[in-house]
C-alpha cells in the first residue's frame, strides 16, 4: 500500500489531445491514492476534444459539444489543466520544462503527448490566402469562415479541392461539401484511401464519392497553387498539364509527428520521426515517456486513436508500478462520411506469407468486400469494405481467429442466408479505441448490474469514441440480459410499457381511438388515470398508429395535439426557423402552367427554391403565417401537399421509362405516378421512399430506397429495405417477375406489415434484418400468408386510400385550423407591414443573394430594438 501521507510526484503531461485525455483519466481512475500531482499544458485554448468528430462542426455542432470526458477530470485536485500555453523546452539534467509563456515546472516524469500537425508538401503556393490544412478546431473555424466569405461574393458555388485522397481528405470533401461548397478530391496516388483499402476497393470508393457529387482525380500531382487577382488560391496546376480553378483548397496529405521537443532534447527519433520509445513507452531517458502520434513505438509513428489510448494505459499503469507492455497497434478504420460505408482492419493488403484473398465485388451495387485468410482459408487476417460495412463490426473481434463455416458467406448481402451467429469469446477486442473486449461487456452486465449500452458505455467506456461498435455492444447487452433471463424492454416510453408494435395492436384490437384513451387504457401504472398528457415520443407514435387505423385529418381535434412541430404545421422548419413549403409532383411531372405558379410564389414571397433528389420543387424561407396564403395558390393551381414534413410517404422516385427512353422495357413513370398517388400521406414509424426504373440500368436508383421497383422484359422486379441515411443500405430482393396487379399488392403489404410491426423511427433495412424471419420472414408473410393476416393489411391499405384527403386543402376550408398559423393574436393574417423578420445572427438562406429577385429585408428597428420573431 502506498503511503498517502507522502508528497505527490510531479507529472507533467505536454499536450492536451485525446491521448493525453485519456492519459489522465487513466491515471486519476487507477491512482487512488494521488501518488501523482498531474499538469497537463495545452497548446489549444480549450479542454481536450473529439478529434475524430471534427467533421460535425460543419453540420451545426458546437465545438463545446465535442469536448472529451466528464468535466469534473479537470476539476480534480489533483490535476491542473493549462489552456493555451505549450512546452516550448526540456532540461533532462534538471528535469524542468519551460513553456511559452516563460514558465519552469519541474518534474519528476514528463509524459510527451504532443501528437502530430499537418503535413504540408512542398508545393508553391500553399502559404496563400484560401488555402488550409484540417487538423484542429481552429483549422476548420478559419476554414467554414473563408468559404461562407466566398459565398456571399460570388454569383456561383464556391470551387474547393482537397489534395489528397486518404482518410483525412475525404471527410474534408465531405466538409466542403456540407458547407455548401463544390468539392474536388486530387489524389496523387492509383486510388483513394491507398493506406486502407486496395485497388479493387479504392475503384467502388470512388464511384460511391462520385455520386455523392464530390469529383476524384486519382494519379495526379499538383504542382503549383497559383493566386488569382485578389491574391488567394485561384487555380491548381497539375503535373500532366492540367489545371483546376479553385477558390478553397484544402491540404491533406497526412501529419508528421511534433517531435521537436524530443529532438532537442537529444532523444532518440525514428526514421520517419517520432520519439523511440520501447514497448513500456519509455524513450531512453527514463524519465521521460512518449504517447500517441508522437511516439515511434516498435518502429512506426501511428496516426489512430485507439493504438494512442492503449500506449496511454501502459504508461499508467508503469507509473504505478505495474509490468504492461504496449500490446500492438489496432490499425482498423471507418469512413466518417455520411452516404459512404467504408472499413478495414488487419492484414487489408495480404502481406501475410501464404495468405488467400476472398472477394466479392457488386460495380453496380458499389459494393466492394475482401477477407484475407491465412492459407488453409480458416483463420481471419484481415477485411475491407466498401458501400456496405455493415459485416464490419462482427467480423473486426475476429481477427487471428477461426471462422466457422465457409468463409465467404460473411460477405454475401444481407438476408442471402447462410452466414452462421459469431460466437464472440471473451478476450475478443468491441472497442479497440477504450481497449474494451466482448468477455468485459458481458461483465458488466453480469457482475456490474448493468441493464442498457448506456450503463455498460458509463462503465466500460465502449463505444464512447467513435461510436462504430455500438451496434455489438448493443447485441452483446441483450445476448447476456436474455441469458440471465432479464427481460429486453422495449418500452416505448415512460408512459407506455409496450414497444410501438405491441400498442399498434392494442389500440387495433380495443378499438381505442384517442390517446387520452390509450393512455388511460394501455400507460404505465403510475400513469394510468393520472393527469399525465403524454411526451414528445409516444405522443407522435400514437398519432400515426391511428392515422393508420382511424384515419382522419392531423389537425383534427386531439390529434392536433399529438403532433411534432413539422406535421404540427404541416411544413418543414428549418434551421432558421422558417419553413419549406414542398406541393406534391408525382413521378416527377409538372406541367408548364403548374412551374410557372411555382415560380410566381417563390418571387412574390422571396423564396429560395430547389430542384430535390426526390423530382420535386422546394421552396424555402416561408413564414408561418405565409403557409396558408401560399398554399391557397397552390391547391388552386391543382398542387396538393407533398408530405415531405411527415413520417410517411415522401415519394416514388422515377426515371422516364418506356415513354421515352430507347432502353425501357415498361412504363416507370405511370406506374411511379400511381404508385405515389395510392400511398401519398401513409404515416409510417419512419419516413418512406421509393423508386420506379424502367430498366436494370437503374437510372431512378430504385435500389436506395425503402421500396425500389425495377422492370424487366416480364414484368417488375420488387427490393425492399433500403436507404441513403447515416447507414446506408442498398434494398434486397423481395420478389421477381411480378405483374402491375401482383406489383401493387406486394407493396401494399409489405407497407402495412412494416407500418405494423416496427419500432419507433425504425428505418425498413434494420426492421427487415430484426423482424421476425428476417426477409424470409417477410416473404412468408405477404406473399403465402403465413400469418394469416394478408387480408387485414389489404383492408387497412384500401381504408386508406380511400380516406385520403389533401391536408392542405382542407385546412383551407376550416377557419378552425388556419387560426394556428397567426404569429401574432392581434393580426391573424397580415402582421404589422412596418414590421421586418430578421435571420438570426445574421444568417440568410442558402442562396447567393445576387441569383435572387427579392433581396432580404434591412432589419428594422421597432421602438430602438431589433425585434426577433419566432
Amino acid at each position: 500500500m502506498t503511503d498517502s501521507s507522502r508528497t505527490p510526484r510531479r507529472l507533467v503531461v505536454a499536450g492536451g489531445g485525446m491521448v493525453a485525455h485519456r492519459f489522465v483519466e487513466a491515471l486519476r481512475a487507477r491512482d487512488a491514492d494521488r501518488t501523482w500531482q498531474v499538469t497537463v499544458l495545452a497548446e489549444e485554448p480549450r479542454a481536450p476534444y473529439d478529434r475524430v468528430a471534427l467533421t460535425s462542426y460543419f453540420t451545426g455542432r458546437d465545438p463545446e459539444d465535442l469536448a472529451l470526458g466528464d468535466p469534473a477530470l479537470w476539476a480534480d485536485p489533483s490535476v491542473r489543466l493549462v489552456r493555451g500555453e505549450a512546452v516550448t523546452g526540456i532540461d533532462r539534467e534538471a528535469r524542468a520544462v519551460t513553456t511559452s509563456a516563460g514558465r519552469t515546472l519541474d518534474y519528476d516524469h514528463l509524459v510527451l503527448a504532443t501528437g502530430s500537425s499537418a503535413a504540408v508538401p512542398p508545393i508553391p503556393g500553399t502559404e496563400l490566402p484560401g488555402v488550409f490544412v484540417y487538423r484542429t478546431v481552429d483549422d476548420v473555424a478559419a476554414l467554414r469562415g473563408f468559404v461562407e466569405e466566398q459565398r456571399a461574393r460570388w454569383d456561383r458555388p464556391v470551387r474547393g479541392a482537397v489534395i489528397g485522397g486518404g482518410l483525412l481528405g475525404l471527410e474534408a470533401a465531405g466538409a466542403l461539401q456540407a458547407l455548401g461548397a463544390q468539392s474536388t478530391v486530387i489524389q496523387f496516388g492509383s486510388h483513394l484511401m491507398s493506406a486502407q483499402v486496395d485497388q479493387g476497393g479504392g475503384e467502388a470508393l470512388a464511384r460511391l464519392i462520385r455520386s455523392l457529387g464530390i469529383a476524384v482525380r486519382v494519379n495526379t500531382a499538383t504542382t503549383k497553387i497559383r493566386p488569382n487577382r485578389r491574391g488567394t488560391a485561384g487555380r491548381l496546376d497539375f503535373a500532366d498539364g492540367g489545371r483546376l480553378d479553385v477558390d478553397v483548397v484544402v491540404v491533406a496529405t497526412g501529419v508528421r509527428p511534433r517531435d521537436e521537443l524530443g529532438r532537442e532534447a537529444g532523444l532518440e527519433v525514428g526514421p520517419r520521426g517520432g520519439v523511440v520509445v520501447d514497448d513500456r513507452c519509455r524513450t531512453a531517458d527514463p524519465a521521460i515517456s512518449a504517447i500517441g502520434e508522437v511516439a515511434c513505438i516498435q518502429g512506426a509513428c501511428i496516426g489512430l486513436v485507439a493504438p494512442g489510448n492503449a500506449m496511454a494505459e501502459v504508461t499508467v499503469d508503469r507509473l504505478l508500478g505495474g509490468d504492461a507492455e504496449f500490446p500492438g497497434a489496432d490499425t482498423a478504420t471507418k469512413l466518417k462520411l455520411a452516404g459512404v460505408d467504408v472499413a478495414s482492419f488487419g492484414d487489408a493488403f495480404g502481406t501475410t506469407e501464404g495468405a488467400l484473398e476472398v472477394v466479392w465485388a457488386d460495380p453496380v451495387g458499389g459494393v466492394y468486400k475482401k477477407l484475407v485468410l491465412s492459407d488453409d482459408a480458416r483463420t481471419l487476417l484481415g477485411g475491407v469494405f466498401v458501400g456496405d460495412a455493415t459485416a464490419y463490426t462482427s467480423l473486426r473481434p475476429m481477427l487471428g481467429r477461426e471462422l466457422p463455416g465457409d468463409p465467404a458467406v460473411f460477405l454475401l448481402p444481407e438476408g442471402a442466408g447462410g452466414a452462421p451467429s459469431l460466437e464472440l469469446p471473451d478476450d475478443a477486442a468491441v472497442c479497440s479505441c477504450n481497449s474494451v473486449s466482448a468477455g468485459e461487456v458481458r461483465a458488466a452486465v453480469t457482475e456490474d448490474g448493468c441493464t442498457d449500452v448506456a450503463g455498460v458505455k458509463a462503465c466500460t467506456r465502449a463505444g464512447t469514441t467513435c461510436g462504430s461498435c455500438l451496434p455489438l455492444v448493443k447485441k452483446l447487452v441483450s445476448t447476456e440480459l436474455e441469458k440471465a433471463g432479464v427481460a429486453v424492454s422495449k418500452a416505448l416510453c415512460e408512459h407506455f410499457e409496450l414497444s410501438r408494435a405491441q400498442l399498434y395492436d392494442a389500440l387495433l384490437v380495443s378499438g381505442v381511438r384517442t390517446f387520452s384513451e390509450a393512455l388511460d387504457r394501455f400507460g404505465t401504472p403510475a400513469q394510468a388515470g393520472a393527469a399525465s398528457h403524454g411526451c414528445d415520443i409516444c405522443k407522435p407514435v400514437v398519432a400515426s398508429i391511428l392515422s393508420t387505423l382511424a384515419p382522419a385529418h392531423v389537425l383534427d381535434g386531439e390529434r392536433s395535439t399529438l403532433q411534432d412541430t413539422n406535421d404540427h404545421l404541416m411544413a418543414n422548419m428549418q434551421k432558421d426557423g422558417t419553413y419549406s413549403v414542398v406541393p406534391r409532383m408525382p413521378g416527377g411531372e409538372v406541367t408548364p402552367q403548374g412551374l410557372i405558379v411555382i415560380g410566381e410564389i417563390a418571387r412574390d414571397y422571396g423564396l429560395y427554391t430547389k430542384l430535390t433528389g426526390g423530382q420535386r420543387i422546394d421552396m424555402f424561407g416561408a413564414r408561418m403565417e405565409q403557409l396558408p396564403d401560399i398554399w391557397q395558390r397552390l391547391v388552386e393551381a391543382g398542387f396538393e401537399s407533398g408530405q415531405a414534413y411527415g413520417k410517411s410517404v415522401r415519394m416514388v422516385k422515377s426515371c422516364v421509362g418506356s415513354t421515352w427512353c430507347r432502353f425501357g422495357v415498361q412504363d416507370s413513370v405511370g406506374m411511379a405516378v400511381h404508385l405515389e398517388l395510392r400511398y401519398r400521406g401513409l404515416r409510417s414509424p419512419h419516413k418512406l421512399k421509393l423508386g420506379v426504373s424502367g430498366c436494370a440500368r437503374e437510372c431512378a436508383e430504385a435500389r436506395s430506397k425503402d421500396v425500389g421497383v425495377i422492370a424487366t422484359e416480364k414484368g417488375w422486379n420488387v427490393y425492399v429495405g433500403g436507404n441513403g441515411g447515416f447507414t446506408p443500405r442498398h434494398a434486397r430482393l423481395l420478389a421477381e417477375d411480378l405483374d402491375d396487379a401482383a406489383l401493387i399488392r406486394t407493396i401494399d403489404r409489405f407497407l402495412m406489415y412494416y407500418v405494423r410491426t416496427a419500432d419507433r423511427l425504425q428505418r425498413t433495412a434494420p426492421w427487415v434484418d430484426e423482424v421476425e424471419g428476417g426477409l424470409d420472414g417477410i416473404r412468408a408473410v405477404i406473399m403465402d400468408d403465413s400469418l394469416g393476416i394478408c387480408a387485414d393489411l389489404d383492408a387497412q391499405l384500401a381504408a386508406h386510400v380511400d380516406s385520403y384527403e389533401d391536408e392542405w386543402k382542407a385546412t383551407l376550408e376550416d377557419p378552425d385550423k388556419l387560426r394556428r398559423f397567426a404569429s401574432f393574436v392581434n393580426a391573424p393574417r397580415t402582421p404589422d407591414p412596418s414590421l421586418a423578420y430578421v435571420p438570426e445572427r445574421g444568417q440568410v438562406r442558402p442562396a447567393f443573394p445576387e441569383e435572387r429577385d427579392t433581396a432580404v429585408p434591412e432589419p428594422v428597428l421597432v421602438a430602438g430594438a431589433t425585434l426577433e420573431v419566432r
